[in-house]
């Protein structure tokens, strides 16, 4: 056998990251947590708690508080009394707090990092390597904007208490899109993180602490939906900032219509991932991993609709099918890992229904003959092709490593079936002209567009922006 042949049929061995600095802190909590109300830990006011499980193993890791509308009231007040003082700094105090909130979780990135893969499932290079620099990136990011508001935005204000709910697949980067703005323009916070995954949130909170943030700034409240109902519907929050599904994000709108909330929504995706006959295959196909399964496809932008010219559709699919088997799917803290753990039992349980019903609709599923941990909540790589248009794979949200793949003739037709979702989310045109790439993209419903790339964000776009920060013209 060749140096070259050995080397290809080398096998990774196991490159676990210690898990011994997180395990720690949580036993230095007692692996129980209340909320952080006006710079404190207290105890939920109904004594109820749940807990938070590693879904690679189904093992608990804390027992969590379960926020009431009391805790949710508690938390709001803090909020309120805050503001005054926090909105009347000037822009370089709250700029130094922000940097200083930045510089510790750089500090922490480590212990941050492996709790964010413990509480969540997603693979340690993902959480170590993507999540947390943005995190501290935000932060330092806004922090600049703090400082140039008053030029900037001349006749802008706070907006007051900021409601924040965020979802369960980028735990501490969503709360660094929420709450980084949001003080940044003079807000406080009152924000719930997702009931699956809270630990980072309180992580954060206790770093708020650390940084002598002035109590009743950030106020962390967890729980599950009745929770975040509770924060919605309270009549001293001036506005709701939320991620999450399309379905509560629709009864958010209709709870919040005839308040003076102002909201702002950031809710699913069916992208479409389209490939025309002149693209780089090599190139899309790497694009298409990252678009797909990154964070095992548990991603609002997911690129979970590819769309392929007829004249390359053979070729695309059989080199997808080829890099699929290279895929690996075990232990997210082994550092050799591609796809982690799903979430919870209940996400598990979802992609497979769907699965199971695009076939039934027609689909063809593959799958690579991965061998699967005998442990814990994992679905392997999946690709449907011949998928129909009106299928339920085409249409709804799976949120995980499917990809559902369909045809299309021309350009016209490719826009059509883009186009063809309830969503709006995000779209990847792959093309060597740049004509074509530019005529397909500005004809896309799509809140953004990649051109032979997928899932470049800055800390300056729409997602992490001041439409999501409370800050407004004066009225």
């Amino acid at each position: 056998m060749s140096i070259a042949e050995k080397f290809a049929a080398m096998e990774y061995g196991p490159a676990l990251e210690d898990a011994k600095e997180a395990l720690t802190w949580l036993d230095q909590h007692s692996r129980r947590f209340g909320h952080f109300i006006n710079g404190t830990w207290l105890e939920p006011s109904a004594g109820e708690y749940f807990d938070t499980t590693d879904p690679s193993t189904g093992d608990k890791l804390a027992s969590v508080a379960q926020g009431s509308p009391a805790d949710i009231d508690a938390a709001v007040k803090a909020a309120r009394a805050a503001f005054p003082k926090w909105q009347s700094l000037t822009p370089h105090t709250r700029a130094r707090y922000m940097y200083a909130l930045a510089r510790q979780v750089q500090k922490h990135s480590r212990r941050l990092a492996v709790l964010e893969t413990l509480d969540n499932g997603k693979p340690i290079r993902e959480s170590r390597d993507l999540d947390i620099p943005l995190v501290a990136r935000h932060f330092y990011h806004h922090a600049g904007w703090a400082q140039l508001l008053p030029q900037e935005f001349p006749d802008y204000t706070a907006c007051g208490v900021v409601g924040q709910i965020i979802p369960w697949n980028f735990p501490l980067l969503m709360l660094a899109w929420k709450i980084a703005p949001a003080l940044a323009t003079g807000n406080t916070v009152v924000l719930k993180p997702a009931e699956f995954t809270p630990l980072t949130a309180l992580a954060f909170a206790e770093i708020c602490h650390e940084i002598g943030l002035p109590a009743g700034v950030v106020n962390i409240v967890t729980g599950d939906g009745s929770t975040g109902e509770a924060l919605v519907k309270h009549p001293d929050v001036d506005k709701i900032a939320f991620t999450g599904s399309t379905e509560v994000g629709r009864a958010i709108r209709s709870a919040t219509a005839q308040s003076h909330k102002r909201l702002s929504l950031e809710l699913g995706g069916k992208s479409p991932f389209i490939v025309f006959e002149d693209a780089d295959l090599d190139s899309a196909v790497e694009g298409l991993v990252d678009g797909i399964w990154l964070n095992q496809g548990q991603v609002c932008c997911a690129g979970s609709r590819l769309l392929m010219q007829e004249s390359i559709a053979e070729p695309l699919i059989a080199k997808i099918r080829e890099r699929m088997v290279t895929l690996r799917v075990g232990p997210p803290l082994d550092k050799a890992i591609d796809i982690g753990a799903i979430v919870a039992p209940v996400q598990l349980e979802r992609i497979q229904r769907l699965v199971n019903q695009g076939i039934a609709e027609g689909a063809t599923c593959w799958q690579p003959q991965t061998e699967m941990p005998s442990r814990g909540l994992y679905f392997p790589p999946t690709l449907l092709s011949n998928v129909h248009p009106t299928s339920m794979v085409a249409q709804q949200e799976i949120f995980g490593p499917v990809l559902a793949a369909m045809t299309f003739r021309t350009p016209s037709e490719a826009v059509e079936l883009a186009n063809n979702t309830a969503y709006g989310l995000a779209a990847c045109v792959w093309s060597e002209s740049i004509n074509v790439a530019l005529h397909v993209s500005a004809q896309l419903k799509a809140g953004v567009v990649w051109v032979n790339c997928t899932n470049l964000f800055d800390a300056s776009c729409g997602f992490g922006g001041y439409r999501e920060s409370g800050y407004g013209r004066v009225s």
